[in-house]
């Protein structure tokens, strides 16, 4: 493999990690505000928060595969609490309160992440086995970044098993299409709302403990992934899982070469591509009217 091949090649896969973490975040803001019409701009907060958890579990264990393991649950627990006990009561409000809400939560996580480690930026360690680089076709890439592929994959998969071959994933894609037929067959519907609720948060702190050896864990980390978040909502098309993956794989591809190749221009680049296919197809890739 030539050395300019190699480049390409480097920076495609770069660009598809970074993509695949982008869709681990957007796919559970995609079941939020997607599929539940809950605009909760709380959700990148709780992915700087998982990365967080992660370094503390990290320090008192020394073991990344059980912060991997806690972190995620710990900001689901606290996404759950806050589907409970808040988002319900300012649901009659409409999006006017949850963006209030939602806001004020997301400053109240990072005064306290603040509070709690410091403003200064703190470093985890990627785990032995994922250290050092693997070469294929004379290129050496780290394991690192393909591992946080391979795990995305792998989350998207046990994800749309759950959304469409099981009871489950039944019973919650109905309640989110008609929600009172669904609450008359004796389901419980606000359970329903609150388990989705959650796996959208738990999504969100897998991927704020995958990224976290990559960008390192600071108060801003949640500000610098989650409007592109967002954007990948918007484009792909509310309540789509398969365009947040084919839009975020393309946003990680657009960020990984355009910083190689128009640095100058790589900030807007997404913006640019949400705008053309916004004239286009206002709705998202994959979005349909009401």
């Amino acid at each position: 493999m030539s050395p300019t091949t190699a480049m390409y090649v480097s920076q495609g896969i770069h660009g598809l990690a970074y993509g695949m973490i982008l869709f681990l975040l957007a796919s559970g803001l995609t079941l939020i505000f997607g599929m539940m019409g809950i605009l909760n701009l709380a959700h990148a907060a709780f992915f700087m928060l998982a990365a967080y958890f992660c370094y503390q579990v990290l320090a008192m264990t020394g073991s990344f595969w059980l912060a991997l393991l806690i972190a995620p649950i710990a900001a689901a627990i606290f996404g759950v609490l806050l589907e409970r006990f808040l988002l319900r009561r300012v649901h009659a409000f409409g999006h006017i309160g949850e963006l209030i809400l939602t806001v004020g939560v997301s400053l109240v996580i990072l005064e306290s992440v603040k509070v709690f480690w410091g403003t200064e930026f703190l470093y985890i360690t990627i785990p032995p086995v994922l250290q050092g680089l693997v070469s294929f076709g004379g290129l050496d890439y780290p394991i690192y970044r393909l591992f946080v592929i391979g795990l995305s994959l792998v989350v998207l998969g046990i994800l749309a098993l759950i959304l469409y071959k099981t009871r489950l994933g039944m019973v919650v894609r109905a309640a989110v299409s008609d929600a009172d037929m669904v609450n008359s067959l004796g389901i419980n519907v606000p359970l329903v709302f609150m388990f989705v609720f959650g796996t959208g948060t738990w999504l969100a702190g897998v991927a704020g403990v995958a990224i976290a050896p990559i960008l390192t864990v600071f108060p801003g980390l949640g500000d610098q992934v989650g409007l592109d978040a967002f954007m990948v909502v918007v484009v792909g098309g509310f309540g789509s899982l398969g365009g947040a993956l084919l839009v975020s794989i393309i946003f990680g591809l657009l960020n990984s070469y355009g910083v190689q190749f128009v640095s100058q221009l790589a900030p807007v680049l997404m913006f640019i591509f949400m705008a053309i296919v916004l004239v286009i197809k206002p709705m998202g890739l994959f979005g349909e009217r009401e």
